[in-house]
């Protein structure tokens, strides 16, 4: 029997509407997670100054939701190649909006923390799913911008959140900015009709009529109505974090790890930090708000100017100056 190969459609295919609408339904998803991550910084002025937190109480506060988007990362990055990225994600999202926006009724530190924690834990579980989403069906000569465009939502999440707690933080008080997160999930029914299923799971789980109707709608031109599906790795049943330090990719883990680590570390620290401390110096509640504003414009530039550069130079090259810019602006 003739065979297809999956993959080769995937890497060959040219950019067209389908991909667009998976980039935009993906980017929408990490604007709202990007904003459920970053809010904690742009309220963390109003709840010290309300709870009476000292700095290490405060910092021991926003480490409830990194320690849950750790969490998340590990459970639900490999559910979705058990059950599939869309179901993933929709219950990802789900948790980290049902989650913030009960942050709002929080009357005491320990109820704030422990949503938060059930926050970063839809958060955490998001990012990686709807990154391996965005990878899976991107052109392999332009995977990388595809992808970094798609992630920059994150950025703007992070601008959507400094933007309005501009606006609402003074008038409403904290609790509205945990109130709004609610606001997207009405969209969540339309952007799952319209997000399509990892073709690798369609093929993996024996749905072969459903992976021809997505790629059909992937390569319109090129659409296979014959032969046996075949999708590189979509036999493997194993997707345990065991299978990261198998094949001699140890070395590539742990690099990975620590790149993600530094970076991420920068990423929190100043998204939770920055406004504080600026109100520190002696900038109105406003203006200590533009400097994480200022932040994350910077993140979506760099991320859509990055990837576009990786897809001509490689990562590896990209990633080392990124780090080298970012140590000398830090």
């Amino acid at each position: 029997m003739q065979t297809i190969d999956v993959s080769r459609l995937v890497d060959e295919a040219k950019v067209g509407p389908f991909h667009t609408m998976i980039i935009a339904i993906c980017a929408i998803l990490l604007i709202v997670d990007g904003y459920d991550v970053f809010i904690y910084g742009v309220v963390l002025p109003e709840l010290m100054k309300q709870w009476q937190l000292t700095a290490p109480q405060a910092g021991s506060l926003a480490s409830w939701a990194l320690f849950g988007m750790m969490g998340g990362a590990l459970l639900f990055g490999p559910l979705g190649d058990r059950i599939g990225r869309k179901r993933t994600i929709a219950l990802c999202f789900g948790l980290f909006s049902v989650s913030t926006f009960c942050n709002g009724f929080a009357a005491t530190p320990t109820e704030f923390g422990i949503f938060r924690f059930l926050a970063g834990l839809g958060c955490g579980g998001l990012m990686p799913n709807a990154v391996a989403l965005t990878n899976e069906y991107a052109p392999k000569r332009l995977r990388s911008t595809l992808v970094a465009v798609m992630f920059s939502g994150y950025a703007v999440g992070g601008m959507v959140a400094a933007g309005i707690g501009i606006f609402m933080l003074p008038r409403f008080g904290w609790h509205a900015m945990f109130f709004a997160a609610a606001a997207p999930l009405i969209l969540l029914p339309l952007l799952l009709r319209a997000l399509p299923e990892s073709v690798g799971f369609l093929i993996r789980s024996g749905r072969e009529e459903q992976a021809r109707a997505v790629l059909t709608r992937l390569v319109p031109d090129n659409a296979p109505t014959a032969g046996k599906l075949v999708y590189q790795n979509a036999g493997s049943t194993s997707a345990s974090v065991a299978e990261l330090f198998r094949h001699n990719r140890t070395l590539g883990t742990l690099a990975m790890w620590l790149c993600f680590f530094c970076c991420l570390l920068m990423v929190y620290a100043l998204g939770s930090w920055l406004p504080q401390l600026m109100r520190s110096a002696g900038y109105s509640l406003g203006s200590s708000l533009s400097f994480l504003l200022a932040l994350n414009f910077g993140g979506m530039l760099g991320a859509i100017c990055g990837g576009r550069i990786a897809d001509r130079f490689g990562l590896p090259r990209v990633v080392i100056a990124y780090f080298a810019l970012g140590a000398l602006c830090i």
